[in-house]
């Protein structure tokens, strides 16, 4: 298993600014997915602590929502489009192969000067998007950096699959990411572990669907192996990156994990020992699974409900597809 340590930010750094959300109108309830599945709503709070999740409508696409969700990070901020140098999309649920949709998502909010690129890290993307957007404002190389997650986790997945239709969802998340006299964003520790790919992924290439009767290559996920490698990976990871940044448990604010699952996210809080006044995030109760705009989706949610405490320490962790796996220490906005 390839795995990085953590690396610690040294020198003025970067911090996040702002953060922004899209969330689909559409709410669907578990009563609603229980008429397909052969399930229930006790099963499924039980098994993954969902309530509800949102799914996007026809016109709410991957570039429309992230463009939604930038654009209320720029204006959080106080920041103009045409002060963005970059601009960065994560997403696992994009289906065209080219052009990308981190161009599309800049043009959409005004920002056509920057520079834009892709991020397909699946569930850790977001993390990764903000790792590479500290490394880019550090070196001088930008100054200010949209990092966005946005995914229609429901264009790939199975709606039939009882393992997985009831997990994943729709929507955008996005922080602006820019300079700052001390390190905002404290330390990364990230990596991946690719023998175990086939844990999560299609299950076939979308060049299968030439044929004239080729199934869609959905989603597939192995569940009761991704928690078992999330429960030992993700603490792994958390502990490099609270080591890396000089920080203990008990000096964090909030914990804001990839809201893969309820069960998952106590384990890791158990693991790590996190004191009870902590606040973790439990944006999966509402949101679902939504990949890589978990968790700025989740970071909107508490700071809207009065639940952060701004310049307050938070580790970030996001882990999935790849496999890949990624944790920061920031300074809260």
């Amino acid at each position: 298993m390839a795995s990085a340590g953590g690396r610690a930010a040294t020198g003025p750094g970067a911090r996040i600014m702002s953060v922004g959300a899209y969330r689909p109108s559409r709410v669907v309830h578990n009563d609603e997915l229980c008429e397909r599945l052969d399930s229930s709503d006790d099963w499924i709070r039980r098994r993954s602590g969902i309530v509800s999740r949102r799914w996007a409508g026809d016109e709410e696409t991957v570039i429309a929502m992230a463009a939604a969700a930038a654009g209320k990070a720029l204006a959080h901020a106080g920041v103009t489009p045409a002060e963005v140098d970059v601009v960065l999309l994560a997403s696992m649920s994009y289906l065209q192969q080219s052009p990308a949709a981190a161009p599309q998502v800049a043009a959409a909010v005004g920002a056509r000067a920057a520079a834009a690129f892709d991020i397909h890290a699946a569930c850790a993307g977001f993390c990764y998007g903000l790792a590479v957007a500290d490394g880019l404002v550090r070196a001088g190389t930008a100054r200010h950096v949209l990092v966005v997650g946005a995914e229609r986790m429901t264009d790939i997945v199975d709606p039939d699959d009882r393992g997985t239709a009831f997990l994943f969802a729709d929507g955008a998340g996005a922080v602006l990411v820019g300079p700052s006299e001390t390190p905002g964003i404290l330390s990364v520790s990230w990596g991946s572990d690719g023998d175990q790919h086939g844990l999560i992924s299609h299950q076939a290439p979308w060049t299968s669907t030439r044929g004239a009767a080729a199934e869609w290559p959905y989603m597939r996920m192995s569940g009761s192996e991704v928690f078992r490698w999330a429960i030992k990976e993700v603490p792994r990871t958390a502990r490099r990156a609270l080591w890396a940044a000089g920080v203990r448990p008990e000096d964090l604010s909030a914990f804001i994990p990839h809201q893969a699952n309820a069960r998952i996210t106590e384990a890791v809080v158990k693991a790590l020992g996190l004191p009870a006044d902590v606040v973790v995030a439990d944006d999966i109760e509402t949101a679902g699974n939504t990949s890589a705009a978990s968790v700025p989706l989740a970071m909107e949610a508490l700071s809207a409900q009065g639940r952060l405490m701004p310049g307050g320490l938070a580790l970030l962790a996001g882990f999935g597809a790849g496999l890949t796996h990624a944790a920061l220490v920031v300074t809260l906005p």
